[in-house]
C-alpha cells in the first residue's frame, strides 16, 4: 500500500486554509465561527465552522479537481482497487442515480435487483431506462430477501438480452452478500455493465471472514455508504469505477446533475480522513466490530424465545456469505413483531435499532459501539423475553408477491396524471407513486407496476403489522395513487 494512504490532502488543504483565515467574502455566509447559530455553534464548538469553506485555490473543487480532492480521491481508488474513485456528498443515493445515468438512457433496458433500494427508482426515473426486476430468493425461516441467483440472472439475460447492465443490491439491508464474481461473469458474457449498490459493505473490504468487496469480485462500477459502516459523517459515500467498459466522462456529466453545486467540506473532509483511518486500521476496526457482534449473537440465541440469525444462512436462497455484524434478531416465537420490540427496546430500555420488519429487528454493529452498549442491548432483549414468556407466536405471513408487472416505465408514471383511490378499487390499475417503508427503503410496489391482488394483500399485511407506509396520499393510508 501507498504510503502516502497516511496523509489526508482534504483535511491539510482546510487547515492551511484555516491557519490563513483570509478576509471572507464568499459563501456560506457564516464567516467561520462568527455568525453560526448560536445554540449550535455553544453545543459543537468552534473549529468545526472553521472547515465549513468553499471552492478556493486551496480548497479544490470537487467537480473538476486538480489538487486536494484529486489527490485524495486517487488515494482512495488505490485503497479500493479502482480505476476511479468519486466523493459523493449527496449520499449513496446520488451514487445509485449516477451509475444508472451512466449506464442506460431513454428506452434502453436493465436488470434491476428488485431488492433495490428507492434510489434506485429515481435514477430509473432520470434516465427513461425500461427495468426488467430479477428477484431475490426468498428466506422464509426469517421473512426477509435472500441473494440474487446467478442462474435467474442468466435466465433473465436470456429472455432480455438487449439488457444493457444489471443493478445489484449487496450486502442488502440485512447483510446477505450475493455471489457477485458469478453475477460478474454472466454480466459480462452478455456485453452488460455490473454495477452494484453496496452501500452497506465499505467494511467488507476490510476483512477475510466476508466476501470480497464488489470491485475485487469483477464490478465495473459499485458505491459505498462510508457514513454507514466506515466512519464517516452521515451523506458521505462513494462511487468506484474498475472497467474500461465505462465512460468517466458521462460518469462526471451524471454526478454534476446529481450533486450539489455547492458541496459541503464539511463532508469531504470526513470521507478524507475516514478513508485514511481505514486504510491505516481497517482490519481491526472491522475485527473488532464483528467480535462484539459474535458475543451478542451468542447471548441472544441463549435467550428463550429469541433468535439472531448467522453463518447458517449461507449456501441457501442464494445467500453466498452472511455478514456478521448484522443482529438480525425475531422475537416472532413471543408473539412479538419485529415493529413492536423495536419500540419496546427504545421506549423501555433506552435501545435504539436501525429498523424494524414485520418479524425482526436488525440492530448495526460497529467498530465504534462498546461492550457497555452489547450488554445494554442482551439485557434490554432478555427483560422482554421474560415478560412475554407465555406470548402466542405470530402467525405466518404471505411471501412477498413474484415479478412485477408494467405497463409503463417509471419515468413515464411519474409524469402521468395521478388520482388518489381507495385501496378496494386498486386492483388493475396501474401505481402511480413509490410504496416503502423506511427504512429499508425498498419500494413495495413502483411507478408504473400495475396493482395486482397479491400486491394489494401483501401491502395490506404490512399495513395491518403495524408498519408506517410512505408514498400513500393520506395518513389514514385508506387510499393509493393510481395513474389516471
Amino acid at each position: 500500500m501507498n504510503q502516502n494512504q497516511n496523509k489526508a490532502p482534504i483535511f491539510d488543504a482546510a487547515m492551511k486554509y484555516a491557519k490563513l483565515r483570509p478576509a471572507y467574502f464568499c459563501v456560506p455566509g457564516h464567516r467561520y465561527e462568527n455568525g453560526p447559530g448560536s445554540l449550535l455553534r455553544e453545543y459543537a464548538g468552534d473549529n468545526i465552522f472553521k472547515i465549513d469553506i468553499t471552492e478556493t485555490g486551496i480548497t479544490d473543487d470537487l467537480h473538476c479537481p486538480v489538487g486536494a480532492i484529486k489527490e485524495a480521491q486517487e488515494l482512495a481508488a488505490e485503497l479500493f482497487g479502482a480505476d476511479h474513485t468519486f466523493f459523493l456528498v449527496n449520499g449513496s443515493t446520488c451514487g445509485n442515480q449516477a451509475m444508472l445515468l451512466s449506464a442506460a438512457g431513454p428506452g434502453e433496458k436493465i436488470l434491476v435487483d428488485a431488492n433495490s433500494h428507492r434510489s434506485v427508482n429515481s435514477g430509473l426515473i432520470m434516465n427513461g431506462a425500461e427495468p426488467v426486476y430479477v428477484m431475490p430468493e426468498y428466506i422464509s425461516d426469517w421473512g426477509i430477501p435472500g441473494g440474487i441467483s446467478p442462474a435467474e440472472a442468466e435466465k433473465m439475460f436470456e429472455l432480455y438480452p438487449e439488457c444493457r447492465a444489471m443493478l445489484v443490491t449487496s450486502p442488502n439491508y440485512y447483510g446477505i452478500i450475493s455471489d457477485i464474481r458469478a453475477l460478474a461473469e454472466i454480466c459480462h458474457r452478455h456485453n452488460a455493465l455490473l454495477l452494484v449498490d453496496e452501500a452497506h459493505g465499505t467494511h467488507c473490504c476490510f476483512s477475510e471472514q466476508l466476501a470480497s468487496g464488489a470491485l475485487a469480485c469483477g464490478a465495473d462500477m459499485c458505491v459505498q455508504s462510508l457514513h454507514k459502516t466506515g466512519g464517516a459523517l452521515t451523506q458521505s459515500s462513494l462511487l468506484h469505477v474498475r472497467s474500461s467498459q465505462v465512460d468517466i466522462g458521462r460518469i462526471r456529466k451524471s454526478l454534476a446533475i446529481v450533486q450539489s453545486s455547492s458541496p459541503s467540506y464539511i463532508l469531504l473532509n470526513s470521507i478524507d480522513t475516514a478513508r485514511r483511518d481505514l486504510a491505516l486500521h481497517g482490519k481491526g476496526m472491522v475485527r473488532r466490530a464483528m467480535e462484539l457482534a459474535a458475543e451478542a449473537r451468542k447471548k441472544i440465541n441463549a435467550i428463550r424465545g429469541l433468535r439472531c440469525a448467522g453463518r447458517e444462512l449461507e449456501g441457501k436462497s442464494s445467500v453466498f456469505c452472511f455478514d456478521e455484524t448484522r443482529l438480525v434478531i425475531s422475537a416472532s416465537q413471543l408473539g412479538i413483531s419485529g415493529f413492536d420490540l423495536k419500540a419496546m427496546l427504545f421506549e423501555d430500555h433506552n435501545v435504539e435499532v436501525e429498523m424494524a420488519d414485520r418479524n425482526n429487528i436488525l440492530a448495526i454493529v460497529s467498530y465504534a459501539n462498546s461492550p457497555e452498549d452489547i450488554e445494554m442491548l442482551v439485557s434490554a432483549l432478555k427483560s422482554v423475553a421474560e415478560k412475554h414468556a407465555d406470548g402466542i407466536p405470530l402467525p405466518g405471513m404471505a411471501k412477498p408477491p413474484g415479478q412485477a408487472r408494467f405497463a409503463m416505465s417509471p419515468r413515464d408514471a411519474y409524469f402521468a396524471k395521478k388520482k388518489a383511490i381507495p385501496w378496494e378499487e386498486a386492483e388493475g390499475c396501474v401505481c402511480a407513486e413509490m410504496i416503502d417503508i423506511s427504512p429499508p427503503g425498498i419500494p413495495l410496489i413502483r411507478p408504473g407496476e400495475i396493482f395486482s391482488a397479491d400486491i394489494l394483500n401483501y401491502l395490506k399485511q404490512i399495513r395491518l403489522s403495524g408498519a408506517y407506509i410512505q408514498g400513500l396520499p393520506d395518513e389514514t393510508m385508506e387510499t393509493v395513487m393510481a395513474i389516471e
